[in-house]
């Protein structure tokens, strides 16, 4: 696994726990499981539309999800 998908799966950690989010709750709005979430979060298994859809849940862009805040 890259450093950079290592770093992305923590932004999307960052940006859950500031929505105030719980992994099986941001699982339940992208109809994922709770499994799925906590692969994101390890920087594993996503694409390009599993980010937007992230993105869209927690309030936050794509870019801030790759880049950082």
């Amino acid at each position: 696994m890259s450093e950079i998908a290592k770093q992305v799966g923590q932004r999307i950690r960052q940006a859950r726990e500031m929505k105030g989010l719980t992994q099986k709750e941001l699982a339940s709005a992208l109809g994922v499981s709770e499994a799925a979430v906590y692969r994101y979060e390890q920087g594993q298994n996503f694409t390009l539309d599993t980010l937007c859809k992230i993105a869209k849940a927690v309030g936050v862009t794509v870019e801030e999800l790759v880049k950082g805040y």
